[in-house]
């Protein structure tokens, strides 16, 4: 688990504008590798500030908040590649051929990028990869007081049991209920 602080620091590091957004969007949004690859641009509903992830795990779709901030990331991003249908494109070793592109960037290469960052960023943490910035994501949403439901929901789990992985992540919980059963007790 990364803390919000080294999610930040190995962000900074990625230092190619493409799998920036990438990677900023499978934590800002809590995606796996493989629903963040296969976004289309049709899949982003800027009214709602919504996206629209298809073939999620189970063949399951879901629609997860789009952070302000994320939106205009990959609106930048898009007038990088002009792709009309994928948000993120194979680019090629020139990144010209983006905008022509009918498959989207090779997992390894946004892999590659990641591994490159977090060695960049000083984290020596054990099992990091993508798929770790979508824990971070939960665990963060779950320290800054989002409902376990509404989580377990924009991550696409069937069941709260698989979401209530993360508590054991994080002791905000724990001392948030330490603070208000005190505060609710201290007239006694």
């Amino acid at each position: 688990m990364l803390s919000r602080e080294e999610v930040r620091a190995l962000l900074a590091c990625v230092h190619t504008a493409h799998n920036r957004a990438f990677l900023t969007t499978v934590y800002a949004c809590g995606l796996r590798l493989q629903e963040a690859l296969f976004l289309e641009v049709s899949d982003i509903d800027a009214d709602r500030m919504m996206i629209h992830v298809h073939r999620g795990k189970g063949a399951k779709d879901r629609f997860v908040p789009l952070p302000h901030a994320t939106l205009e990331l990959l609106r930048a991003h898009w007038r990088n590649h002009r792709n009309a249908r994928l948000l993120f494109p194979a680019c090629g070793r020139d990144s010209r051929s983006a905008a022509a592109a009918d498959t989207p960037m090779a997992k390894s290469s946004v892999q590659g990028a990641f591994r490159r960052a977090k060695f960049e960023a000083g984290i020596k943490k054990r099992a990091v990869s993508v798929h770790t910035l979508r824990h971070c994501y939960a665990t963060h949403l779950l320290e800054a007081g989002v409902n376990l439901r509404v989580i377990q929901r924009d991550l696409g789990h069937s069941s709260l049991e698989t979401t209530m992985v993360y508590l054991h992540l994080t002791h905000k919980g724990t001392e948030d209920a330490y603070a208000l059963i005190d505060a609710a007790m201290k007239d006694l």
